[in-house]
């Protein structure tokens, strides 16, 4: 079951509380560093440890987006933070427009095999129960792993990444822009164990996939970092927050984080692909969006490649529909075309979607195993198209 049917399922998920409801009694409040990089995570107090529980600060909110990026199956809780008085500017397709001093951060877990059996190295692939979270209080530290907290702190001069990793106690979070690795075990439900190290990017590696340059006078401005997640079409879901259940762009407004929400019917959002009631297209459209277009995109560190998997780009040659590589030498295993229609064993984007072999795979950072699944969605997607390469290309070839 996915961490979206987990929350449907329990009702609350507790662990990530409401505003006040989760704060720690006489915990300092929220901590905005606008130069310093604490060594400590404990030093923005935007989560703490207490009572065997990891809890949010007063004004911590939790969010969720509708299809995830895949991290070698680890979970995430995300929440968001801004100073008294201030709000984000709504976008329709742009990441919101956050004031300086807002801080976003990602928390990724994994649970714990076997309830609370705990060693130094086996993490449950999926849950098998619904008792990690405990309504009211926090993420039951004793039935999960906690791997890193990653930070993006808006400041004078724009977003800084900063990863902080989990001790194996884990009782604090440290500061490592150099990045991390941990080997761990994936143990699945019917008891698989799969070795696999888990690497925590560094702090340039964070860069490279928030990257975003903006083209003034037909060129491109020096790069900057932006988050990547809270985009109207990935934020406009439910959520289940302590006191209830509420569509988390609308939650925002209310307490004063967004302002300049339209209608919510004007509003875009994406599939969530796990979901199979919705069409397999926006499925398929949805997880490239999620797990390629931070990079594939007009603005991203791939725009060279003119591949670009954003879900509200049209679908054709730019998503790759018989479109010839560029640059991708060995990575392409032999293959002409990013996407054959009909053909997902001929297009580049299974091949190296299912790569683990650095050079091939495609994310290049962020994992360093296969997400099943995700290959399998968009496989039946690219096997369901119609067409011809040939006679695709020539009609583009043609066109005026």
């Amino acid at each position: 079951m996915t961490l979206a049917g987990l929350i449907r399922a329990a009702g609350v998920l507790a662990g990530v509380c409401m505003l006040a409801a989760c704060q720690s009694p006489g915990s300092a409040p929220v901590a905005f560093h606008a130069d310093a990089n604490p060594e400590n995570l404990a030093a923005w107090h935007v989560v703490s440890i207490d009572d065997g529980y990891l809890k949010l600060n007063r004004r911590v909110v939790p969010y969720d987006v509708n299809t995830k990026l895949f991290s070698d199956y680890a979970y995430k809780l995300r929440t968001i933070w801004m100073p008294e008085g201030k709000s984000a500017q709504y976008e329709p397709e742009k990441t919101f427009d956050f004031p300086v001093g807002t801080i976003i951060s990602k928390t990724f877990f994994y649970p714990l095999p076997g309830g609370e059996k705990r060693n130094a190295t086996d993490v449950a692939q999926t849950y098998r129960d619904l008792h990690d979270f405990v309504p009211g209080k926090g993420l039951k530290l004793a039935r999960v792993h906690l791997i890193e907290t990653r930070l993006l702190v808006h400041r004078e001069n724009g977003w800084a990444a900063l990863p902080y990793v989990w001790n194996r106690e884990q009782t604090a979070a440290h500061l490592k822009r150099i990045g991390a690795a941990r080997n761990l075990v994936l143990v699945d439900a019917k008891g698989k164990r799969t070795p696999f190290t888990y690497v925590v990017p560094t702090a340039n590696q964070c860069a490279i996939c928030h990257d975003y340059a903006v083209k003034a006078n037909g060129r491109a401005s020096p790069r900057h970092i932006i988050p990547i997640g809270p985009k109207a079409r990935h934020l406009n879901r439910e959520y289940t927050y302590a006191d209830g259940t509420e569509n988390q762009l609308e939650h925002w407004t209310k307490i004063g984080y967004l302002k300049g929400l339209p209608d919510l019917a004007k509003v875009p959002a994406n599939a969530q692909w796990t979901d199979t009631s919705q069409p397999l297209a926006a499925r398929a459209r949805a997880y490239l969006d999620a797990n390629c277009a931070y990079c594939h995109n007009p603005h991203g560190e791939a725009n060279y490649t003119s591949l670009w998997l954003t879900s509200d780009e049209p679908f054709g040659m730019h998503t790759g529909l018989c479109k010839s590589p560029v640059a991708a030498g060995r990575a392409t295993g032999g293959r002409l075309f990013d996407l054959i229609p009909g053909d997902p064993d001929a297009s580049i984007i299974t091949h190296r979607m299912a790569s683990t072999q650095v050079g091939v795979m495609m994310p290049e950072v962020g994992r360093t195993t296969t997400d099943r699944k995700g290959v399998a969605l968009i496989r039946a997607w690219i096997a369901s198209l119609e067409g011809n390469c040939r006679i695709i290309r020539d009609n583009v070839a043609q066109a005026p």
